[in-house]
């Protein structure tokens, strides 16, 4: 919303966003391109009001500030808004790789995210590999050898 003050005149006019979502979904980009974390996070909370992949971008900046809190909410938030978005999937998957937890739950995330697009398997069976691989160390760990 944008306030326009006019010179002599005692009334404040109140004009709708000009920007469309996809319009603010694009200068979050722009702003996280430049490191300009927190007015791309802005731009996204503005562009997620009618646009679910927003809540993935979110999640991803706010994985980017290691604020793994609500990267997990906002990753959430895209399934709940779009639960064909593959991408916000494998994310919170790496999400629980990276923090080593939740390891079964990732390794259900990222299948999922191969059965909703087969077209980037390549890229979520890195994800998958990783996973299985910290999952059965941690077993080796927790198993007494004898």
């Amino acid at each position: 919303m944008f306030l326009f003050f006019s010179c002599g005149l005692s009334e404040i006019k109140l004009l709708d966003d000009p920007l469309t979502a996809q319009e603010h979904l694009d200068l979050g980009l722009s702003y996280e391109k430049i490191n300009e974390v927190d007015p791309a996070i802005k731009q996204y909370e503005m562009a997620a009001k009618s646009l679910p992949v927003a809540y993935l971008y979110l999640g991803n900046v706010y994985f980017k500030k290691n604020n793994f809190d609500e990267a997990v909410n906002n990753y959430k938030e895209a399934i709940r808004k779009d639960p064909q978005n593959s991408d916000a999937y494998n994310n919170l998957a790496w999400l629980y790789y990276t923090k080593k937890e939740n390891l079964e739950e990732a390794e259900k995330l990222v299948l999922k995210a191969m059965t909703i697009n087969p077209s980037k398997e390549n890229i979520y069976l890195d994800t998958l590999d990783k996973i299985r691989i910290l999952n059965r160390q941690n077993k080796k760990i927790l198993t007494p050898s004898y």
